[in-house]
């Protein structure tokens, strides 16, 4: 793999999102990288729990430019396409049949809020800036929504889509979407308390905990992927429209949209 590096340590699986230089954005590569590095762990026995972060100063940037700029000029069927393929990304790693832990070491926006809400435990830094910021390219975060929503709420969710506002770390706290914020000195020993605690359970109580969790709120794989193929068909649909080329458009052309 070029994008995601792995290390594991004594049942620990750490995947880091390995595209700093362009603050981890997602592309097809990394989408179909990390899809199969997570199914990867959830069958292997001698993983424990799985941490997700990012090499560099930001977790995940979201979309790359490039991968926005073929998308911008594919068909609806194409982007609908992909867009089914950052779904079972997501799906992958919400019902993950192991703990997952966020290690969110920087900003993350779009997708990779998406990420963050699909994992069991999020820890962040206090300087980290977050932004599920589609609408301001005439789109909405559809593949990642029933994600974010679990983790926020519909009135939280409500206001950050519509707005597209950026957050901090100690909003995203107040809102769900991270457990604790922590300054970065002290990132790696407040993830490595979460593990430790983690350890002391026994692998199928987790398992079955999780599930627990899922079945209570009524979330089923399932029922995912029918909502992710809902899903798909409308990000695929505005990012054709005359709004979504001119909001893609405008962004890579570094200009105001039309309806600013």
């Amino acid at each position: 793999m070029t994008t995601i590096q792995i290390a594991d340590h004594a049942g620990i699986r750490e995947l880091r999102l390995n595209r700093p230089d362009v603050h981890n954005a997602f592309d097809d590569r990394l989408i179909a990288e990390l899809t199969a590095a997570l199914s990867d762990a959830g069958q292997d026995p001698t993983v424990r729990v799985v941490v997700l972060t990012g090499v560099g100063a930001s977790f995940s940037a979201g979309a790359d430019l490039n991968w926005m700029r073929g998308m911008a000029k594919a068909s609806e069927a194409e982007n609908r396409e992909d867009s089914l393929r950052l779904a079972a990304l997501m799906r992958t790693l919400q019902f993950l049949p192991k703990p997952t832990v966020a290690r969110v070491n920087g900003a993350a926006y779009g997708g990779g809020v998406g990420l963050i809400a699909c994992c069991d435990i999020a820890i962040g830094v206090n300087t980290a800036k977050f932004g599920l910021t589609e609408v301001k390219l005439g789109l909405v975060p559809a593949v990642i929504s029933p994600y974010v929503m679990a983790a926020i709420g519909v009135r939280q969710a409500r206001r950050l889509f519509l707005t597209g506002e950026i957050f901090d770390a100690e909003t995203a706290v107040d809102i769900g979407l991270l457990h604790e914020s922590v300054s970065a000195e002290y990132l790696d020993d407040t993830v490595h308390t979460v593990l430790k605690q983690l350890a002391k359970a026994g692998p199928m109580a987790q398992r079955e905990a999780k599930q627990l969790a899922f079945n209570m709120h009524g979330l089923t794989a399932a029922t995912a992927e029918r909502i992710d193929q809902e899903n798909a068909a409308l990000i695929a649909r505005l990012r054709v429209s005359e709004e979504g080329q001119e909001g893609l458009g405008a962004f890579l052309d570094k200009r105001p949209p039309a309806w600013t």
